[in-house]
């Protein structure tokens, strides 16, 4: 079920690109990637009220380590809005968006050195291939 769920993360995050270009036309980035993340917050917080998530929620259901870690989170998932926002507004969507996803690269290599997660002679073509389709992706 998890692919399932990542390709159609993947496929909300194309649109997080298109909207978002369309959308910075007059809009500076930062006030832009406010605004989204007070709206998503919003939205995030009606779901998760809608299907029960605060029934048995209190401030000690985390522990200060969870607390750190998902504010650590949040404040790079922001980060990485503010700055995708900003590339947005001055760059093609292609190639923004292409550039963005060499994430997928830095996650292999961090999950490799903080997780334990394997790295592999597979793992390290395919990361040179996302990597090498970036590069094509913005060459014009």
């Amino acid at each position: 079920m998890w692919l399932l769920y990542a390709f159609v993360s993947a496929f909300f995050a194309s649109l997080v690109a298109i909207f978002g270009k369309l959308g910075l036309k007059s809009i500076d980035p930062t006030l832009a990637t406010t605004i989204r993340g007070i709206i998503m917050a919003a939205f995030l917080f009606a779901v998760s009220l809608s299907i029960g998530k605060f029934n048995d929620f209190s401030l000690n259901s985390f522990s200060s380590r969870d607390w750190i870690l998902i504010a650590l989170s949040a404040i790079a998932g922001a980060m990485s809005w503010l700055f995708y926002f900003v590339a947005l507004k001055e760059g093609p969507a292609s190639a923004v968006g292409a550039i963005d996803r060499l994430s997928i690269v830095f996650i292999v290599v961090l999950a490799a050195i903080f997780l334990g997660e394997s790295f592999g002679f597979k793992t390290a073509i395919g990361a040179a291939l996302i990597s090498l389709g970036a590069i094509l992706i913005t060459l014009k």
